[in-house]
């Protein structure tokens, strides 16, 4: 592991930018950058417009480490190019943004109110070229639907056991047991979510760093408790679908939690815009993000 990353992640200011929109969700990340489906006839060209709309948001004046400390990106994206070196490499030695891979395969179907991630074949092999490739960290998605006791912890004890696996590879796992904000009994779950992730917190080997990702909470500076836990790296909250501006508010108003934003930072982002006013519109994002992240 990197000590000057490892030391940029746990107490650098600043955000987590998610870059990792895939296969799934990547036509809807188009449509926002103003790139509509009849723009691409396969998977693949599908694939070459999503890089080069990171590549533009890694590439920009606005984007750089001094705030952003981490990109999370899609495999496909490890795997490619930005200005001649791999993405990974850039991300780092251009940009001085460390650089984290998303390794979950998505969902399960929902059973007891909330979906598991599907079964990830093949995962010491991708852990092992990650970090051959420089990356820090990885990410991994389950959802919470409904404050179902069982099937929280069944979406906690799938997140620890992975993420065990991933740090003994080496690398520093998210676990991002995501809490949907149209549950019906929200604040719930996020109790429930908490009881767990502290329990098993409890039994992981010290050595061994975690980070977590979280819904923001209904209940201002509620993972406090695992902000500040020994164990923890470090505590980065999703916009889960919240505006941005309503977003950044909440964010703000739970100390030590940072952002770590998909949709809310390619808000207003698309392919027509001149390369002065994209990098102005997302320096602006990136401003209002980053004072959200170390108020």
């Amino acid at each position: 592991m990197d000590q000057q990353q490892r030391e940029k992640v746990t107490s650098g200011q600043g955000f987590i930018a998610a870059l990792d929109q895939s296969g799934g969700s990547t036509p809807k990340a188009l449509a926002l950058y103003g790139v509509e489906s009849d723009a691409w006839s396969s998977d693949e060209e599908m694939f070459d417009l999503i890089h080069q709309m990171r590549s533009r948001i890694m590439t920009s004046s606005s984007f750089g480490g001094d705030r952003v400390l981490g990109a999370i990106l899609f495999e496909d994206t490890m795997d490619r190019q930005v200005e001649g070196r791999d993405t990974p490499e850039y991300l780092w030695a251009v940009k001085q943004v460390v650089p984290f891979l998303k390794v979950d395969k998505g969902l399960a179907d929902e059973a007891d109110g909330v979906q598991l991630m599907k079964p990830i074949p093949g995962l010491d092999d991708l852990l092992g070229r990650a970090s051959a490739k420089g990356v820090f960290g990885t990410k991994m998605r389950s959802v919470i639907k409904r404050a179902d006791a069982a099937g929280i912890a069944a979406i906690v004890e799938q997140q620890f056991e992975v993420g065990r696996q991933i740090a003994d590879a080496g690398l520093v796992p998210i676990l991002e047991p995501e809490v949907d904000i149209h549950a019906p009994d929200k604040a719930e779950a996020e109790a429930l979510l908490l009881d767990g992730i502290l329990e098993h917190l409890g039994g992981f080997p010290a050595d061994r760093p975690l980070m977590f990702k979280v819904t923001l909470p209904d209940i201002d500076g509620f993972y406090s408790p695992l902000v500040e836990h020994p164990k923890s790296m470090r505590v980065v909250a999703l916009s889960g679908g919240y505006a941005r501006d309503d977003a950044n508010a909440r964010l703000a108003r739970n100390p030590g939690v940072i952002a770590s934003f998909s949709r809310a930072l390619t808000e207003g982002l698309t392919a027509q815009l001149a390369d002065d006013e994209f990098d102005a519109t997302l320096d602006a994002t990136i401003a209002g993000i980053y004072e959200a992240s170390v108020t």
